[in-house]
């Protein structure tokens, strides 16, 4: 089998910790490994490291390789992103050329955090051999509350095996009342982009839904690591549309698609607020603050507080406050409002403030 770790992406909400030159899957954020090596220890006792994919962007390649110096895992780069779409047919074509085209292939994010590895990978199992005779797989999370930042997934019938169920419909991310609706009716789950088929039947679906990409993948020269292939990948990438993979294929395709629930402790830690969250667990004090570096705070509840720069930080009488400072920025929030946080990063681009992004 395969596996494909998805590491492309700017990380704008983790600003300012998150840069260009060093996004979120880049960042020891939660546990002491960046978090794109901890998603590769999570699951390579699933493949060898011969047929595990780090797909990443070009700016990213010198970091990448050094984080997995001591592995023999394939660095495979983009040019520049173009969503989820490209990146998982690129990298499906390259593990086909690998001699894993009828194996089963996981595809998933290398930035999300899981409390629960053993359920993780039971699912993961589940999946794979499910798809071993065609169809689509994708992990569907139990919801623990009526989110509206996540798209789910509805199940439909019983699936090929007990505890996998086939797949009525996606759903893009709901109005609150339907959340709620969802979250009631035991039969939605959150949808973690993370999914499981083979090489081949991926590679069968980008040629239906995106035959002229599938046409420029096909012709890509034999060796990834080469400029002749760089070159090549290059211009088929300037020619293909960004679209995710979920609009691509995974709402057009007519192959079987599965839904196995899991219940492991997901995050997609996509916001300060959800990092919050996952660290509360472990690291929080009696009045859930979360605090790191060189800080004082006296009488506050629920709040992080991140001294990662050169600086003493106290925090005094505050609740559900949002502090991160740098060497060169300092990022004070309600905690409410940390999905806000991209508008900084916006805000210093039209700026042309590019030494803070």
């Amino acid at each position: 089998m395969a596996i494909i770790i998805m590491a492309g992406g700017s990380g704008t909400r983790f600003w300012p910790l998150s840069r260009a030159a060093r996004p979120k899957q880049f960042l020891r954020i939660v546990g002491d490994r960046p978090m794109v090596r901890a998603t590769y220890e999570r699951v390579k006792g699933l493949a060898p490291d011969r047929e595990i994919l780090v797909v990443v962007g070009k700016g990213h390649e010198a970091e990448t390789r050094r984080i997995f110096s001591d592995t023999e895992v394939h660095v495979l780069v983009e040019p520049f992103g173009r969503n989820t779409a490209p990146c998982v047919g690129l990298a499906a074509r390259v593990a086909e050329s690998m001699g894993c085209g009828g194996k089963p292939l996981i595809v998933l994010p290398a930035d999300h955090y899981i409390a629960k590895p053993e359920e993780f990978l039971c699912a993961l199992r589940t999946a794979m051999e499910v798809v071993r005779e065609g169809g689509i797989a994708t992990l569907g999370i139990l919801p623990t509350r009526p989110e509206t930042g996540y798209g789910y997934i509805e199940q439909a019938d019983a699936g090929p095996r007990q505890g996998v169920y086939r797949v009525k419909r996606f759903v893009e991310k709901p109005k609150p009342e339907v959340a709620v609706e969802f979250f009631q009716s035991g039969r939605h789950y959150w949808n973690a982009g993370i999914f499981v088929a083979t090489a081949g039947t991926l590679l069968r679906e980008f040629a239906r839904h995106m035959p002229s990409f599938h046409r420029g993948l096909e012709v890509l020269p034999a060796s990834p690591g080469s400029q002749e292939f760089a070159s090549a990948l290059e211009r088929l990438y300037q020619e293909t549309e960004n679209i995710s993979f979920d609009c691509a294929v995974m709402e057009k395709t007519s192959e079987p698609v599965y839904v196995v629930p899991c219940d492991c402790g997901w995050s997609d830690v996509g916001s300060w607020y959800s990092l919050y969250e996952v660290r509360k667990e472990e690291e929080g004090d009696p009045r859930e603050n979360v605090a790191e570096g060189d800080v004082y705070q006296d009488a506050c509840e629920g709040s992080l507080i991140l001294a990662g720069g050169k600086r003493f930080v106290a925090v005094l009488g505050l609740s559900r406050i949002l502090v991160v400072d740098t060497d060169d920025a300092l990022l004070v929030a309600d905690m409410e409002y940390s999905q806000e946080v991209k508008k900084v990063s916006e805000y210093l681009a039209q700026g042309g403030r590019t030494e803070l992004l």
